[in-house]
């Protein structure tokens, strides 16, 4: 089967035109050897497929022979992703929440107020060291 078509049948990516996209742009491996969409997966492969920042670790375990309902995708791939990649995608969504962009304006009443009690709890902190 051919991996773009697999990857759809999975339902790791929602259509079978973004699976082909993916394989193009290289998110799609075995190894570390790109592959293209036309390239045949069989039962035994591990493929690394990234997505949203993640780096899913796939073993095939049978081939499907059309789209899989989301209950049954874990007879045809076994997702040995590691926590740790989970974990980073969250600090990486908290870090976003901070981060104002450049042009952006300038700070609203909440953002200041969240400044100055930053600064006051500085100088706070700094001033009980020196005690």
């Amino acid at each position: 089967m051919r991996v773009d078509k697999f990857l759809w049948c999975v339902r790791y990516f929602k259509t079978r035109s973004i699976a082909t996209n993916a394989c193009k742009q290289g998110k799609v491996k075995i190894g570390t050897e790109n592959l293209k969409p036309s390239k045949d997966v069989f039962p035994g492969d591990q493929l690394v497929v990234r997505k949203n920042q993640i780096n899913y670790e796939l073993e095939i375990l049978d081939l499907p022979p059309n789209r899989v309902g989301a209950k049954l995708v874990n007879i045809y791939v076994q997702d040995k992703t590691p926590k740790e990649a989970f974990e980073k995608l969250d600090l990486l969504k908290y870090s976003k929440d901070y981060y104002r962009k450049k042009g952006t304006g300038r700070p609203t009443k909440k953002d200041r107020r969240d400044i100055d009690d930053w600064f006051d709890n500085a100088s706070e902190n700094t001033e009980d060291d020196g005690l």
